[in-house]
C-alpha cells in the first residue's frame, strides 16, 4: 500500500509512475486528456462468497465499478486474453497444501486447498474461491479539455466549444481509493447475505462484521 500511496500517479511500479506522470503532464500542456486502467487485488478473501446464478460476484464487482464515472470496462482473471488459451492451458488446477512452520516443519493444522494458477481471478462459478481477486478496470480520458472542440447547441446550429477551469487531464489517481470503496461496499454486502443465509461462516476471521479488521486488503 504504501508503494501505490508514494507517487502521484499511484502506479507502485517506480519506473512505470514516471512514464505515467510524464504522459499525464504533456497531455495537460497540450491541453488534452489520457485514460487508462486501475488494476484490483483482492487478498485475504475466503472461498465461499458470491452466488452461483443471478448474482455472481464478479458480476456484483462490475455492477458496482462500471457505474463509477469514466469508467468504460471490466475485466477479471485472464479476463479478454483468455481466449488465446485453450481449455486446459486455461483451467486452474487445485492441490491440497500442507501446512508449515517458519522452519519448514509440517503441522498438525488442517491442510488448505489452493490453485496452482489464478486465471479465474479468483472467482470460479460465480464464488470466490480463496485465491486473489485480480481485475482490471478501464478508466476513459477526461471529457472536458482545453482544446476547441466542435458541438451542437440547442438553437440547431453547429458551434465549437472551448471548456474554461480547472479539469484533471486523467482520472486514475482519483480513482484508486473509490475503486477500493465500492469493492469493499460490495464484499460487506456478500459477507451480511452469507451471514443472513447460514449465520456467520467464519467467526475466527477478522472481517467487515468485526471489529478487529476487514477481511480484504485491495
Amino acid at each position: 500500500r504504501a508503494a501505490v500511496d508514494a507517487h502521484p500517479t499511484r502506479c507502485p511500479d517506480p519506473q512505470h509512475a514516471a512514464l505515467m506522470e510524464a504522459a499525464i503532464l504533456a497531455a495537460k500542456k497540450r491541453g488534452d486528456s489520457v485514460g487508462g486502467y486501475v488494476r484490483l487485488f483482492i487478498q485475504g478473501l475466503p472461498a465461499g462468497l458470491g452466488e452461483p446464478v443471478f448474482d455472481k460476484l464478479q458480476a456484483l464487482l462490475a455492477h458496482a465499478f462500471l457505474s463509477l464515472p469514466a469508467c468504460k470496462g471490466f475485466e477479471i482473471g485472464s479476463g479478454f486474453a483468455g481466449p488465446d488459451a485453450t481449455g486446459l492451458e486455461h483451467n486452474d488446477p487445485y492441490r491440497w497444501n500442507s501446512p508449515t512452520s517458519d522452519d519448514g516443519r509440517q503441522t498438525s493444522d488442517a491442510p488448505t486447498m489452493t490453485t496452482t494458477s489464478n486465471r479465474s481471478g479468483g472467482i470460479q462459478g460465480g464464488i470466490s474461491n480463496g485465491m486473489p481477486i485480480d481485475c482490471r478496470l478501464v478508466f476513459k480520458p477526461t471529457a472536458t479539455v482545453l482544446k476547441p472542440q466542435q458541438t451542437a447547441d440547442d438553437a440547431g446550429n453547429n458551434v465549437e466549444l472551448q471548456a474554461k477551469g480547472r479539469h484533471d487531464p486523467c482520472v486514475l489517481p482519483r480513482a484508486v481509493p473509490i475503486v477500493e470503496a465500492m469493492a469493499a461496499l460490495v464484499l460487506a454486502d456478500c459477507w451480511l447475505r452469507q451471514r443472513g443465509q447460514v449465520g456467520d461462516p467464519w467467526p475466527g476471521l477478522a472481517g467487515p462484521l468485526h471489529p478487529q479488521g476487514a477481511p480484504t486488503q485491495a
